[in-house]
């Protein structure tokens, strides 16, 4: 089964990323599906966007992908503007949709309620450019988090209208519902994020690490060590059990909740467990980025991949609907 998925360059990806994604793509890149990620660089202009940032927010993504281990002799990772076709069809199926179809987008319609300056076309427009990602290497499944349901249920909408127009020529992507885990950010309040300035970068300094940590919000009605607290709705506690031992997770629960230990010794305990989950990632992270050009190299490899199935799609999309004379 054909596998697409992909990830924006806007900075250091955290652990949210992680678990949301990376860590379900290399599951899949393993169980032998036919994987095509790519780092979406064209999406990532919605939003005004310095040119060298942009630049080398994309090399650092190419070298997480790298170090998290997504490999390029299983799957083909690329950066979405070196395959000219993703745009190439975003504007065939920009003229296969109605208004009235985007102006329901969520998303679309979020984020102009909020700031109605920044509002663009290609904010209006980049659900068309995400279906065109799909449609393009014939996807059969898509791994999507439940904020991206309504753009793939537009992917199969464009599917159908291309469809019934020119022919049975797409697949209709499938949901893949793959096993995610909701990372709570450091606030204690909402999903790791860094619109909310509460996460945990994937390659982020020890120091850093635990700067973020030892001042994390905990259960609010802890104050002192000797208040019994309850682990349940402390966001330490549900970090602890994605990154400890079944031991250090008891440990945690039973000091926490009979005031046996305090907030910092479980915090110190967390931090060593993110280290030893963190360390390879950074090291080879940082080891990839001594040879950015390798990086770039293994990319561009990547892009005459994609380009090779995307330009053939494109080429029979032209024939479809009259573009060959």
């Amino acid at each position: 089964m054909r596998v697409f998925s992909g990830i924006q360059p806007t900075g250091m990806p955290h652990l949210g990323n992680y678990f949301g994604a990376f860590q379900n793509w290399i599951k899949l890149q393993n169980e032998g599906h036919d994987c095509i990620f790519s780092i979406v660089n064209q999406h990532a202009i919605t939003l005004p966007r310095d040119k060298e940032k942009l630049v080398k927010d994309t090399i650092e993504m190419g070298a997480v992908f790298l170090a998290v281990g997504l490999d390029p002799n299983k799957s083909i990772l690329f950066v979405q503007s070196d395959v000219p076709a993703h745009a190439e069809l975003t504007w065939i199926l920009s003229c296969l949709t109605p208004m009235g179809q985007m102006e329901r987008m969520i998303q679309f319609k979020e984020k102009s309620e909020k700031d109605p300056n920044a509002v663009n076309l290609g904010l209006f427009n980049y659900p068309i450019l995400m279906a065109a990602d799909i449609m393009l290497y014939k996807t059969d499944l898509v791994p999507v988090g439940i904020d991206q349901a309504q753009h793939l249920e537009l992917t199969r909408i464009l599917v159908q209208k291309f469809n019934n127009k020119y022919g049975e020529f797409f697949v209709e992507p499938k949901t893949l519902h793959t096993e995610t885990t909701k990372v709570v950010g450091l606030d204690g309040k909402s999903k790791m994020s860094k619109s909310y300035d509460n996460f945990i970068g994937l390659t982020e300094t020890s120091e850093s690490i635990w700067k973020k940590l030892s001042v994390a919000v905990t259960d609010p009605a802890r104050v002192k060590k000797s208040d019994p607290g309850n682990p349940d709705i402390c966001n330490i506690y549900s970090l602890h059990k994605l990154f400890s031992e079944k031991s250090d997770v008891d440990w945690v629960k039973e000091g926490c909740s009979g005031a046996k230990i305090g907030c910092m010794e479980c915090k110190k305990k967390l931090f060593e467990n993110i280290e030893k989950f963190l360390s390879p990632i950074r090291e080879k992270y940082f080891e990839l980025m001594k040879k950015p050009d390798n990086v770039k190299e293994i990319f561009h490899e990547g892009g005459k991949k994609a380009n090779a199935i995307a330009n053939q799609t494109l080429s029979e999309v032209y024939d479809l609907i009259g573009f060959k004379y």
